[in-house]
């Protein structure tokens, strides 16, 4: 399949945003996200502005409430309002306005990771980085649980003095919690999360050492966030989901609060960077220095299904760790499976119990276990095997066949999620097995006439030498608004990864737990979040760019028995897959060399995907005539990867790199190159040099399509190597 196919298979698995609200006529009110011109001159107070914003509205009727939604003043130029169609038809005519489109509902991207990844107490990078400590992660989501002992405070200093944020918690801040906000409409009072998420997520990026965590017995241990000293200030954003005008709203008030990272754990697919509030309100977080890691989305394992894909984001793929929930299924032919479940019983029988396939019937609602689809079929004292997929959620067919009296669940993949399992705290004894087991549980069913099967529940079991995989879920590139970048960046823990959760949550085995485990994008994201503000500890001086560099630069390509790190297929994830490589944060402290950008430096870049002036103009907030600027190819931005179009009969290309070295200031580097499939790569010079410090060196590589290639991409590696140092630089080749 040639890359043009490749190009046009990805658009298919694209799922547009939803609406906010559907119109049901034309006098009916939908919340509208609305780009001004930016004025000259500076307001002297936010409520001047607001005031210039409201002189755009509608006449308001006396009694009818306020049509003004959010007022921005850091992130964008333009406001969120309540308008009809024909109202937002009518603004977008008037003088000054830019655009007016209806806002979009995004979604959420839903212990022993920091150990996983080489964190540990009073030794290495958390010593040299004191933990994250004075600096401040924003976190929008769906909330916290402010009394959690992961939100604790001990061992905590005051807030910095540059922190202007607010916490309307009545008593539920700290020096560890310093800020709680909510901007979900029509929401009055604290954030409070009643979905778990945000609580999850905020601690996993910087909640504090909790001694004795676990899940319902299981993955006991201490756990922690990855910057467990660093502050957390909680913007929720989500309610019946994550509107773009209450996105906006927070990440303005965030970076006008103080904030030094912002992490984003929901998304809505690929949009164009000028209408994609996240990357709008980001770009200008960037400009003031702070860092902002997104997730990837979980719409894996198809090309070209990422979300948030602006090149001055981190975009964070999910992987495992070494550690599962065993449960491991046994045939009556002496057979044993790998397997796992949240919910470890211990008082389930190992004699072997009778095993029938749900699906036997020739019915595909039986197969998938679907709701009340198993009334007439005899489970009553079995082990019950059932697909996954139909829209139907994992526990939910456990809980069909615990109603029809089934003794226990073997849940199998699909074939798309292959052999990416997940530990979820099922409702009654199951096991979740990969695709290829379960095919094999049904040839064994289907060679006898008396199948049996038990479950023997082994609890935590760790290292495990495949981690970490890439699972099925992660979103895979390439970015559909930018070939000539590599997306995602990285990849970091995000399956059954064990975080806080609000204390009042109650799983259907009636068992309280102030922790729990879920998997998703959502998950990694956090964990790159809370290493940034490891790195922002470290460094101090370090722009958003430099840390994002040396993340990916020092990123693992091999899993923890030195081989190729495997995707749900179980063979080699490939580059789009994985990003740059598995984080590794110790390693990122001190990356030898980083590869800088400077805000300014994506006005040419973005000249160079051939949006207008304008629509560059909203992105940097400022006035931009392309016609004079130095447009660049996307590859030529100054990227920590390289991701080439080559046509058949197009030539070569070169682009540039400028290296800062941060390492020994007496410093030489030569270059390995692993050559993608069906490319001729050339690298000049043969070694860069340094003195000082900080000095800047720029290098170039030449990429020539050879003749009769049929891939649709290859990839390869430029490394730049030192007496101390390695610098991966990955390169993906697509052929168009």
């Amino acid at each position: 399949m040639g890359a043009i196919c490749l190009v046009t298979l990805v658009f298919m698995f694209i799922v547009p945003l939803a609406v906010a609200s559907k119109e049901n006529g034309k006098n009916s009110l939908s919340t509208y996200i609305v780009h001004v011109k930016k004025p000259k001159g500076v307001f002297a107070q936010a409520v001047d502005l607001d005031g210039w914003y409201r002189s755009f509205l509608p006449v308001t009727i006396p009694g009818q409430r306020t049509r003004m939604v959010f007022s921005y003043r850091n992130v964008v130029t333009g406001f969120a309002a309540k308008l009809t169609a024909e109202e937002a038809e009518a603004m977008k005519r008037k003088e000054g306005i830019k655009s007016v489109w209806p806002e979009k509902v995004y979604s959420l991207h839903t212990t022993h990771s920091p150990d996983f990844m080489g964190l540990q107490q009073n030794l290495g990078f958390w010593n040299q980085s004191n933990y994250g400590r004075g600096v401040i992660i924003g976190v929008l989501d769906t909330g916290i649980t402010p009394g959690h002992p992961s939100f604790s405070d001990e061992g905590m200093p005051p807030p910095p003095a540059k922190w202007k944020g607010k916490c309307v918690f009545e008593g539920g801040c700290n020096n560890k919690l310093i800020g709680a906000r909510s901007f979900v409409e029509g929401e009055v009072g604290p954030p409070a999360d009643e979905e778990g998420h945000g609580t999850h997520t905020a601690s996993t990026a910087g909640g504090n050492f909790v001694k004795g965590a676990n899940v319902f017995g299981n993955a006991n241990g201490t756990a922690s966030g990855m910057a467990p000293l660093a502050h957390l200030a909680m913007y929720k954003v989500c309610g019946a989901g994550c509107s773009e005008s209450a996105i906006l709203a927070a990440m303005d008030a965030a970076v006008e609060d103080g904030v030094d990272v912002l992490s984003l754990s929901l998304g809505g697919g690929s949009i164009p960077f000028y209408m994609d509030s996240i990357a709008l309100g980001a770009f200008t977080a960037i400009q003031k220095g702070v860092f902002v890691s997104c997730s990837a989305g979980n719409e894996g394992p198809s090309y070209g299904t990422l979300s948030n894909e602006a090149p001055w984001i981190l975009t964070v793929g999910a992987s495992t760790t070494d550690r599962s929930i065993a449960a491991v299924p046994k045939l009556g032919n002496g057979l044993t499976f790998d397997g796992e479940s949240l919910y470890q019983p211990n008082d389930f029988p190992s004699t072997l119990l009778p095993l029938v396939y749900s699906g036997a019937n020739g019915k595909a609602a039986s197969a998938f276990c679907a709701p009340g689809s198993l009334k007439d079929v005899d489970v009553k004292g079995k082990v019950v095997l059932c697909e996954r997929g139909g829209d139907i959620g994992r526990i939910d067919k456990g809980q069909e066949v615990k109603d029809n009296g089934g003794a226990a669940m073997i849940l199998m993949n699909d074939k798309l999620n292959g052999f990416s399992t997940i530990a979820d705290p099922h409702i009654l004894p199951a096991t979740h097995v990969g695709y290829e087991t379960g095919l094999s549980i049904q040839k064994y069913i289907n060679s006898t006439m008396n199948p049996k099967a038990t479950i023997i529940f082994k609890g935590t079991v760790r290292g495990k030498q495949t981690a970490p995989e890439v699972t099925s879920f992660s979103s895979r590139g390439p970015s559909l608004q930018s070939f000539g970048i590599l997306k995602p960046d990285i990849i970091g823990p995000g399956v059954s990864i064990l975080a806080a959760w609000p204390v009042s949550v109650e799983n259907k085995t009636n068992t309280n737990s102030t922790f729990n485990m879920i998997s998703g994008t959502s998950m990694s994201c956090p964990h790159l979040s809370g290493i940034a503000a490891l790195l922002k500890s470290s460094h101090p001086d370090w722009s958003p760019a430099a840390i994002k560099s040396a993340i990916m630069t020092t990123a693992n390509l091999v899993n923890l028995g030195g081989n190729t790190i495997v995707d749900e297929t179980n063979t080699t994830a490939d580059i789009f897959a994985t990003g740059a490589g598995h984080v590794n944060p110790s390693k990122a402290n001190d990356p030898g060399l980083i590869y800088d950008i400077q805000p300014d430096d994506y006005i040419p870049y973005l000249c160079g995907l051939n949006y207008t002036d304008e629509e560059v103009g909203t992105i940097v907030q400022q006035t931009v005539n392309c016609s004079s600027e130095s447009t660049i190819a996307e590859a030529e931005l100054n990227y920590p990867s390289f991701s080439i179009l080559l046509a058949e009969s197009g030539g070569s290309q070169t682009y540039t790199r400028t290296v800062t070295n941060v390492g020994p200031a007496s410093s030489s580097y030569t270059y390995e190159v692993f050559v993608p499939t069906g490319v001729d790569v050339s690298v000049k010079p043969e070694e860069i040099v340094f003195t000082e410090v900080n000095q800047k060196q720029t290098y170039s590589v030449t990429f020539n399509r050879q003749k009769n290639i049929s891939l649709p991409f290859s990839q390869g590696l430029l490394k730049w190597v030192s007496a101390q140092h390695d610098v991966n630089t990955p390169i993906v080749a697509i052929f168009e």
